[in-house]
């Protein structure tokens, strides 16, 4: 079987637990479903934020989605001057007997002008 990864991200309009979490399980469902998923097909998860995130972890957000034995990581996206704010993203790792080419990125919010061209 061939590991793929799978990319996403979503935006945020403020940076509060409830909605970190509820935006967070919105694009992890997203990419999930649209790549027919299931937990025991993943490796890992690293999940990032732009710097001003800091109300909670999103890999808690995804722990409640049952991804307790999946291997997750938080980590800070670079501060780069003008960036897009308040981003949540995704690299999940997944067994996945698919062409890259096939794979379903997902884009949700805002973050779709991230990569238009992957966004659906």
């Amino acid at each position: 079987m061939t590991i793929r990864a799978i990319r996403g991200a979503i935006t945020l309009d403020r940076d509060e637990k409830d909605h970190l979490h509820a935006r967070t399980i919105e694009l992890v469902e997203a990419m999930m479903a649209d790549n027919a998923l299931h937990t025991d097909d993943l490796i890992s998860v690293i999940f990032t934020c732009t710097p001003d995130i800091v109300s909670d972890f999103p890999a808690a957000a995804a722990r409640t989605l049952g991804f307790g034995a999946v291997p997750l990581m938080c980590a800070q996206e670079m501060a780069v001057p003008h960036a897009l704010p308040l981003v949540v993203r995704v690299m999940m790792h997944a067994h996945l007997d698919r062409p890259r080419d096939e794979i379903a990125h997902v884009y949700l919010r805002g973050a779709v002008s991230l990569r238009r061209d992957l966004a659906q």
